[in-house]
């Protein structure tokens, strides 16, 4: 079981299960999800954004009960540290990223319980790089094709008279364009492949 069943007083919202791991969603795991979106009300949270926070983190623990199959190194402090900066960066200011932190029950971002959502985070992170983003191939003419039937006529409709860039000088961004694409149809299908196989059980609407 994952750190985030160590609930000792806790709602279970949620378990998803592959049959041999079983992880639990509480309610305090959705307010943490929250607590990390900006602009997101914490104190009541609405029906609408905690059922967004539930289907987010049924994802994020099928991504985890299938990263544990392919154990990797640990987070190390440097690399939670750089993804807390990065979340931070997000707000505007560390001040007020504290502050929610602290209405949904963490001491501070240095609090041992929140880094080790962080760190399960990264693990997830580092399985979706290793299963997904390294087999992604984009050849010379899939970028070709991209330049010519999207890429060229939406510069076109936007900007009416200015010279088309050429496919050279966009090849960079049209390649990261591709890849993203390319990788969120594969977790799509994944996903989808693994709500089938897994057993997904609503303890408690929210």
């Amino acid at each position: 079981m994952g750190v985030y069943g160590q609930r000792m007083v806790d709602k279970t919202v949620a378990t998803v299960s592959d049959g041999v791991r079983t992880e639990l969603i509480t309610y305090s795991d959705l307010k943490w999800q929250l607590a990390l979106q900006p602009g997101v009300t914490l104190d009541p949270p609405s029906s609408e954004d905690l059922n967004r926070s539930l289907r987010l983190l049924i994802d994020q623990r099928l991504f985890a009960l299938e990263a544990e199959r392919l154990p990797r190194d640990p987070a190390t402090k440097a690399e939670i540290n750089a993804k807390i900066s990065e979340i931070v960066s997000y707000f505007p200011t560390p001040a007020d990223f504290e502050v929610r932190l602290k209405l949904v029950g963490f001491k501070s971002v240095s609090d041992p319980n929140f880094e080790q959502i962080i760190a399960q985070r990264i693990a997830i992170d580092k399985y979706l790089a290793f299963r997904f983003r390294s087999f992604i191939v984009i050849t010379a003419e899939d970028e070709a094709r991209y330049y010519r039937e999207i890429f060229v006529p939406e510069f076109r409709r936007k900007n009416a008279g200015m010279i088309v860039p050429s496919l050279e000088s966009k090849r960079t961004e049209i390649v990261d364009t591709l890849t993203e694409q390319r990788i969120a149809e594969q977790i799509e299908a994944f996903l989808d492949e693994a709500k089938r196989r897994a057993s997904i059980v609503i303890l408690s609407p929210v």
